[in-house]
């Protein structure tokens, strides 16, 4: 079957001075001119980035015609919220704002990702979930370019078919694949070339365009991207200017513009190691990133008793 090959070893979890685990991945990054810098595992081959597609997607929408007057609302359509309460106030405004409420996302139900907010929301329901503000601005899209709101995340609406050539043309690739991701919305697969590279263009982008646009609405708006300590939020807190997007199963893109860019993928999906993969990356680029950001503890009887180390670092 065709598609994401995997990686090499680029982190181990250290417990009590023993290696307990070893996680593969790739990893790709590039400097401002596009230039590799470093690669690690399978970069070339197309997978699918998850939610750290959702900038290239949301960039479409205003391509299609999409307009909001609030940048705040293209921060949380282009982000993974964690549901908190001014999360979901903000989703719920843009619903009303076109005229439409809950009942029309057609994402699953869930509890939100947020502890606090997950334990007070009581029962599971759509607009906690994480993809809520991208469907909530498919939605609004939908509306403003006059195609249908029904079956919006199917592949072969009419939404979805802009939102790939859109895609193709920002990165001069064809889609290698099409799937469904976990909020029922057609997935676009890349490489982790590819989609460094686009990140790269979002960052570097004129401003005024729609690439350009949502760029700046993200570091304006970390918080709704994201949660309030969020991997994405407390990157983009830690560095000035820079975009970060997580995706689901491991994934994480982050540019820099005058800098560069990096994707990530874990082939196990793990989180943890994300963080820390990520700022010594980014200090290969030269990014100030305050030390203890990368630093990922393992914890044992509530006691620290060991850390995640990246043998390439």
């Amino acid at each position: 079957m065709a598609g994401y090959r995997g990686g090499e070893p680029v982190a181990e979890v250290v417990r009590s001075g023993f290696v307990e685990s070893i996680h593969r991945g790739s990893l790709i990054v590039i400097d401002d001119a596009g230039n590799p810098v470093l690669t690690i595992g399978d970069v070339d081959s197309p997978f699918f980035p998850r939610s750290a597609n959702k900038p290239l997607q949301l960039a479409g929408m205003l391509r299609a015609g999409l307009s909001l007057s609030d940048p705040a609302d293209l921060a949380i359509g282009a982000g993974s919220h964690h549901g908190e309460p001014f999360h979901v106030a903000r989703v719920a405004a843009m619903l009303a704002a076109g005229g439409l409420d809950e009942s029309d996302l057609v994402c699953p139900e869930a509890f939100p990702l947020n502890e606090a907010a997950m334990l007070a929301a009581g029962r599971r329901r759509r607009i906690f979930m994480n993809c809520s503000g991208k469907h909530a601005a498919m939605l609004r899209t939908c509306q403003a370019a006059g195609w249908p709101i029904q079956d919006y995340v199917a592949p072969d609406h009419p939404l979805q078919k802009a939102l790939r050539i859109g895609i193709e043309e920002w990165t001069g690739q064809s889609v290698a694949a099409v799937g469904v991701d976990g909020c029922g919305a057609a997935l676009f697969a890349l490489t982790p070339r590819t989609l460094a590279s686009a990140f790269l263009g979002l960052v570097s982008a004129p401003k005024g365009t729609p690439e350009r646009t949502v760029a700046d609405a993200m570091r304006a708006y970390p918080e709704l991207v994201a949660g309030t300590e969020a991997t994405d939020t407390r990157l983009m807190r830690a560095v000035p200017g820079l975009l970060a997007k997580v995706g689901a199963e491991g994934v994480q893109a982050v540019a820099l513009p005058g800098v560069g860019a990096l994707v990530f993928k874990c082939d196990d999906g793990a989180a943890r190691v994300r963080l820390p993969v990520t700022v010594a990356a980014l200090r290969r680029l030269g990014v100030d990133v305050p030390a203890e950001l990368g630093q990922e503890v393992v914890y044992g009887g509530g006691r620290p008793v060991g850390e995640v180390r990246l043998p390439w670092a």
